[in-house]
């Protein structure tokens, strides 16, 4: 049976809101970390048979293709295409999905997934300007005037009973250990700073945080609410890739994958609270590939708002320790489009440097989406 391998994982800095990064056109970003996971496969890079990007605000300086326009900035041969694709933050780990497929159905042999997002240059909501992208025929079927992620968070933390205390102590966790592994050099194989930036590292942890200082902050979607911003991902710029193909072709070729896709999957919930996806993904992506919550011994659940990993845990019973284990993006930050793929590269090499055989990935999305990935290192 043909397979889908990872022979390359790469990332760039995770950049704050209006930090590091914010003066580098996206397609500047995207074209970096392009050149940076083809040069480091060994993979010449007219052997590239396609590009699939993620990216959720296609709009502005991200509009037009950004996949096909980073190819082009990167300088890659012109045979090479490229695609750009949303499935909101999850973006580009669904890119990593198409690509497994790909290579598996025998359409190509080797392909770039990743993806990009400059929240600095291009901010949420650009994309739905002069217009709702949601009809009224389906905000009737909710019964709702909107879809909010932050109110989303703020039922997700109601329906299971938690307290800001426990949701601020929780993304304290999150920034300690990211400091952590910052200091023990857990990122540095995986990194590639951008030229032209001092960027050598995650630019949004903060040490030495506290309850107190947490608990002097406004909560954000709610006047008696438990969301605020010292609890939420934090607005990012960066980018990340995935060079993908089969076992087969890298045996053939002396390449040396660092991670099979095991199984893929994705679910759909609840609009509404929208937030709850990843349980159901990762029971449909434990259900397929015949393992137990107990046989994965590192997860990456994204850390849009604290609720989120924190209800994912109570549900799944997976053990607290393995659940994103340097940190996430509370700490980090959340680039959207390109998290998929940051926090896959994450994952995979804290997998060869701890020797965990697998490890599952899973990211709540807009519209009560997730998708949930589960890697087994080679």
């Amino acid at each position: 049976m043909r397979d889908a391998v990872i022979v390359e994982a790469v990332r760039t800095p995770i950049g704050r809101r209006a930090g590091a990064l914010s003066q580098t056109h996206p397609a500047e970003l995207s074209a970096h970390i392009l050149r940076s996971v083809v040069e480091r496969s060994g993979v010449a890079a007219e052997e590239i048979d396609d590009v699939i990007w993620g990216c959720v605000m296609q709009a502005s300086e991200q509009a037009g293709n950004i996949a096909r326009t980073a190819v082009l900035a990167a300088g890659l041969p012109e045979s090479v295409p490229g695609t750009t694709l949303t499935r909101a933050c999850g973006s580009s780990q669904q890119a990593v999905s198409f690509a497994a497929a790909t290579v598996i159905a025998g359409h190509a042999d080797f392909v770039v997934a990743g993806g990009v997002e400059s929240m600095s240059r291009v901010p949420m909501g650009t994309a739905g300007q002069g217009g709702s992208p949601t009809p009224p025929s389906v905000l009737e079927r909710y019964g709702v005037q909107e879809f909010s992620q932050g109110l989303g968070a703020e039922m997700v933390a109601e329906k299971w009973g938690f307290s800001r205390t426990q949701l601020d102590e929780y993304s304290l966790r999150s920034h300690e250990l990211s400091a952590q592994a910052v200091d023990a050099g857990a990122f540095d194989a995986q990194l590639a700073p951008v030229p032209g930036t001092e960027l050598t590292q995650d630019e949004g942890i903060r040490r030495g945080g506290t309850l107190e200082k947490l608990g002097k902050l406004r909560t954000v979607f709610k006047e008696d609410g438990v969301i605020h911003a010292g609890n939420a991902s934090q607005i990012s710029d960066g980018a990340g890739a995935l060079l993908i193909t089969t076992g087969e072709i890298a045996r053939e070729r002396g390449l040396t994958p660092l991670a099979r896709v095991h199984t893929s999957a994705v679910a759909g919930d609840d609009p509404v609270i929208m937030l709850t996806g990843p349980i159901a993904a990762t029971a449909k992506a434990l259900g397929r590939s015949g393992l137990s919550i107990d046989d994965i011994g590192a997860f990456e659940v994204n850390e849009a708002f604290a609720p989120v990993p924190l209800a994912w845990q109570a549900e799944t019973g997976a053990a607290m320790d393995r659940m994103n284990p340097l940190g996430g993006a509370i700490a980090v930050g959340h680039p959207l489009g390109g998290s998929g793929a940051i926090l896959m590269t994450r994952l995979i090499h804290h997998m060869r440097d701890n020797g965990i055989r697998y490890g599952l990935q899973t990211m709540c999305e807009a519209g009560g989406m997730a998708n949930a990935t589960i890697l087994e290192l080679l």
